[in-house]
């Protein structure tokens, strides 16, 4: 007799009223926690805007017994998320990493790389002028790189819009009933809110991984889709490194549970997600800008390709480069900088057209070659 997995969720709205109640309090004393004790403006200011919403919401579930759990979740949507971030990002409050995203989209369209070169970072201070993120996180920052600022360009607009669709997403291929109502509870807990609030950058990475989590659970009726959950991941692996771990767990689920032809498309899936979303910028020998302009740069990843057969291809120089990154959640530019390093000190290098070149640069100029020739 079969049992359809996420049948025994409970809506919110029909839950016991001491449990949604219990639930809004101890958020509006966590709020009002925040708003006493933290150092931090922007968080002070969320504490003291989200314990007006969770308390509001515990009257509404307490005080109307027909419709009051609805009320309840909008009042502690509104004062925990939707006003407090609406007016940071009107009044430009933000953490610092709100910051690096813009950045990051304003260096893509008018560099070509969401990073910055090793000569840009050399010569600053500033620790915000590094970008530790994958490529698509920048995303989110296009709005403000291409319109301008504003509230409706902030970053953390996106980063909420998005975590809010695809965990509804999730919840709906996990079971859950009533998801939206679901997914609103989920988006006004302290958890979520105040980080979407302030900064958010992990909050559209988890979101992806619960969706790519829940195609693996195989709900309602379907089976496991291991292509489907393998771009849900992929994008998450392609936004932080944090998310690469959850791809190994989900490669070990599969293993034990659906065997290798499973295991197979899930892994080819993400590896081609990230391929795509990542594998242009490793084509971007940063190392070597300045020294040498694109003309050159082409040259030497031309000669390259004809030096070495088995490299020529642009999949297969896309895999070596990825193999080649460590898995102790290195930031993407630091990751090809240290592999640089490591191969001047082993002596992992090759010349062409007379330069000594680490093979990790030699290769990032083969790579190089096909996005030029795909923009002529």
């Amino acid at each position: 007799m079969g049992v359809r997995l996420g049948a025994g969720w409970q809506s919110p709205a029909t839950m016991p009223r001491r449990w949604l109640a219990g639930l809004f309090g101890v958020s509006a004393i966590f709020a009002s926690l925040v708003a006493i004790f933290s150092s931090d403006q922007v968080h002070q200011l969320w504490g003291a805007m989200a314990a007006c919403g969770y308390g509001l919401g515990v009257a509404a579930v307490l005080g109307w017994r027909k419709r009051g759990v609805d009320l309840a979740l909008g009042l502690s949507l509104f004062g925990a998320l939707v006003l407090p971030l609406g007016w940071m990002a009107a009044k430009a409050l933000e953490q610092p990493e709100v910051a690096v995203v813009a950045r990051s989209a304003w260096t893509l369209i008018h560099q070509g790389s969401p990073y910055a070169g090793v000569a840009s970072l050399a010569t600053t201070h500033d620790p915000n002028a590094y970008n530790p993120y994958l490529p698509v996180m920048t995303l989110f920052g296009l709005p403000r790189a291409v319109i301008g600022g504003g509230a409706l360009t902030d970053p953390r607009v996106w980063f909420g819009l998005v975590f809010t669709l695809v965990f509804w997403l999730a919840l709906r291929d996990g079971g859950a009933r009533h998801p939206g109502r679901w997914a609103v509870l989920i988006a006004a807990s302290p958890v979520i809110a105040l980080e979407l609030a302030v900064g958010g950058t992990d909050v559209p990475m988890v979101a992806f991984l619960c969706l790519g989590f829940a195609l693996l659970w195989g709900a309602q009726s379907r089976a496991c889709r291991p292509v489907l959950a393998g771009l849900a991941l992929g994008v998450a692996a392609s936004m932080k490194a944090t998310a690469w771990p959850a791809v190994a767990v989900a490669v070990a689920l599969l293993a034990v549970r659906d065997g290798k032809r499973a295991v197979r498309a899930f892994i080819l899936t993400v590896l081609a997600v990230m391929a795509v979303c990542i594998g242009p910028f490793l084509a971007h020998p940063r190392s070597l800008t300045p020294i040498l302009d694109l003309k050159e740069l082409n040259a030497l990843g031309t000669a390259y390709r004809k030096q070495v057969a088995d490299e020529s291809g642009e999949r297969a120089l896309a895999d070596v480069l990825l193999e080649e990154l460590p898995d102790d959640n290195l930031e993407f530019d630091t990751a090809i900088n240290d592999l640089i390093k490591k191969d001047f000190d082993e002596g992992n290098t090759t010349e062409v057209n007379g330069w000594i070149l680490s093979k990790t640069e030699a290769r990032q100029c083969a790579l190089l070659t096909f996005s030029t020739h795909a923009s002529n």
